[in-house]
């Protein structure tokens, strides 16, 4: 039994994919895309638990994609994991739109921990 939907959002193919697999290993039915268009686009069909989001994308930053999942009603109740190689920029510009972030480079375990502690908030 799944513990629950969440989708990933990052331009790197390499961080993507292991989250994905991390987060599928421990028990979580994981989607994942390379950017946030192709993401909100599919948001309101999937209705993830989770969406953990990366700050730094080329086409639409993470903060631009969070402005618009949370001016969406079918979306802005989404918990938010936002990844950063700069946390505190992530937590000073969006602190009242995310609920947590975890800085890169980061642990799996702590990527475990923060997701568990984001969707049970």
């Amino acid at each position: 039994m799944s513990q629950g939907k969440i989708v990933v959002v990052d331009d790197d193919p390499m961080i993507r994919f292991l989250v994905q697999e991390y987060l599928k290993a421990a028990g979580f039915d994981v989607d994942a895309f390379e950017g946030g268009k192709a993401a909100l686009a599919a948001l309101s069909t999937l209705q993830p638990h989770l969406l953990v989001l990366d700050l730094q994308m080329p086409e639409m930053n993470g903060f631009e994609v969070l402005e618009k999942l949370r001016a969406d009603p079918l979306t802005a109740a989404i918990p938010v994991l936002m990844l950063s190689a700069n946390a505190g920029e992530a937590q000073t510009r969006s602190s009242v739109l995310a609920d947590a972030y975890l800085e890169k480079p980061f642990q799996m375990q702590a990527l475990l921990a923060a997701v568990e502690s984001t969707k049970n908030s």
